[in-house]
């Protein structure tokens, strides 16, 4: 019987996360309207940031990647879970400034859960992920530091490196295509 070649679910899973973390930080950068970005974030932290990336963690666990279940499921969760905060305060279930206390404890304990994961990165060798981790901690720390602070303008720094953290991860989502895609070509 010949063995299955599966394929690596990490390009689909960097994407995921990629174009949802570059539509959130566009509007946490100020580079599109509050409103506008919200709302299109939401559908996209629902399906493409967050079930996509859980598809993904799953098939990283066929793989056996442990790091790779761990993060693609923990962020497709992150990003569900941030969709459903949104919502509830739209629709009323969470009160402004419950929705506030919510939103920045909830930055913390992903900042804490990111470092521990940017920390496992510099085991891996791998330029792009350690680059990837390294500038999402950079900005689950600004995001915090402008929630807690009240400080806009730290915020707005904190979108423009989540802008850079989306197109260093589209780069390793390109990275893990391109080998595949041109083989044989």
């Amino acid at each position: 019987m010949a063995e299955e070649k599966l394929a690596n679910p990490g390009p689909l899973g960097l994407a995921g996360f990629a174009l949802t973390t570059f539509v959130l930080s566009c509007q946490n950068a100020g580079v599109i309207p509050n409103e506008g970005g919200l709302w299109a974030m939401v559908p996209l932290a629902m399906f493409y940031g967050g079930l996509i990336q859980l598809v993904a963690g799953i098939l990283e666990y066929r793989k056996g990647n442990t790091f790779g279940v761990v993060a693609f499921s923990s962020y497709g969760a992150f990003w569900m879970a941030l969709a459903f905060l949104v919502i509830f305060l739209k629709i009323g279930i969470i009160p402004g400034k419950a929705f506030g206390d919510a939103l920045g404890i909830t930055l913390l304990a992903w900042t804490i859960f990111t470092s521990y994961m940017t920390i496992l990165t510099f085991f891996s060798k791998h330029s792009t992920l350690i680059a990837i981790f390294v500038v999402l901690e950079i900005t689950f720390i600004l995001l915090v530091i402008g929630h807690y602070s009240g400080s806009g303008a730290i915020t707005k720094i904190g979108g423009w490196a989540g802008i850079l953290t989306a197109f260093l991860a589209w780069y390793g989502s390109w990275e893990g295509i391109k080998p595949q895609f041109f083989e044989g070509a």
